[in-house]
């Protein structure tokens, strides 16, 4: 899905109060698996999906001993049914805590799991889930993509751990991007393969090909969505292998910075010590030793570029015509041809 489409479907889903996109547990599997050795001893605290349904709350509750965790907590956006599409108009709602298995049988029974009522909605900006929040030392869930600048800003501001799902679209928020080139957040590592995601029977899909049904569920699949994290992987410290040599022919210089134009990510030339515009899924092989993020150029995003342009215009132009957006690095080991 275009950057454009996605950008108008996710506003229609927020006008709409429609923002639920529920993820699969086979997506979440993928993921966490990777950041086992960061939960001992840890409150995971998951604060966007029902959680008496939530595959986020599935997985941590069945993986509690597993993963050695402390506490698990769960809220839950104006709901107090217990199927999954609700319509969120209850104006309370609860959330869970589970402290491990009980009984022996290694599983999260009912019985031990603790039902609590909020006295509000469990909105995630509510003081109620805020002093949730405080609690928690990591934070795993799939946001509203409608509010993920809101959602990213109150990590930050708690300073917590996260493990969050969302759009590659929101590495262009000026936001988003400012703290992924202050080293603050990075992309998990299951990145950019298609995923669907359960939504209610009423959510309006029009591309056939983003629609299923399964067991007398509906799917929808947006496109490329990332993981967003600041939790530290080894794929994060992989060098990208780089073969192309740099010709001027074939890297072509932007009319209004003093920086190559590089197509593809397995274009990135090897040898080249200046700075090169990237496209944005570079994000999913950026190695911080190995690359330093200067900038951004998108469209009509301004102030990003951290470079001055010669002629006013934050986008990338070749000859005149505008380009798609670009991340612009510099190799900070270049190889000497």
């Amino acid at each position: 899905m275009a950057i454009e489409a996605l950008n108008k479907a996710l506003h229609k889903a927020s006008k709409q109060k429609n923002d639920d996109f529920y993820t699969q547990l086979s997506d979440i599997e993928k993921e966490l698996k990777h950041y086992k050795k960061h939960f001992k001893g840890k409150v995971v605290y998951c604060n966007c999906d029902d959680p008496r349904i939530s595959n986020f709350f599935h997985y941590f509750s069945y993986n509690f001993e597993k993963l050695w965790l402390k506490k698990l907590i769960a809220t839950c956006y104006k709901n107090q049914n217990r199927d999954l599409f609700s319509q969120n108009d209850s104006e309370q709602a609860i959330y869970l805590e589970y402290e491990g298995d009980k009984n022996g049988n290694n599983i999260p029974d009912p019985e031990e799991i603790g039902i609590k009522h909020l006295k509000g909605d469990g909105d995630f900006r509510s003081k109620e889930s805020v002093d949730l929040l405080k609690q928690a030392d990591i934070v795993v869930t799939n946001p509203p993509f409608s509010l993920f600048r809101k959602y990213v800003a109150q990590l930050i501001k708690y300073d917590k751990k996260f493990i969050i799902i969302g759009s590659q679209n929101a590495i262009t928020y000026k936001e988003i991007f400012s703290l992924i080139k202050d080293g603050k957040l990075w992309l998990g590592v299951d990145n950019y393969g298609t995923k669907w995601f359960g939504v209610k029977d009423h959510y309006d899909i029009k591309t056939e090909s983003r629609k299923k049904i399964e067991d007398g569920k509906k799917y929808f699949s947006m496109g490329n969505i990332v993981w967003f994290t600041n939790l530290e992987i080894r794929k994060r410290h992989e060098d990208l292998i780089l073969y192309k040599q740099y010709t001027p022919g074939t890297y072509l210089k932007y009319d209004n910075y003093d920086a190559i134009n590089v197509n593809k990510v397995a274009e990135i030339p090897m040898d080249y010590a200046g700075v090169m515009g990237v496209p944005i899924t570079f994000m999913d092989k950026h190695n911080p030793e190995q690359f330093e993020i200067i900038g951004l150029i998108a469209g009509n995003i301004k102030g990003m570029a951290g470079i001055v342009s010669s002629s006013g215009k934050d986008g990338p132009y070749i000859n005149g015509k505008l380009k798609y957006g670009r991340i612009l690095i510099r190799n900070r080991k270049p190889e000497k041809g």
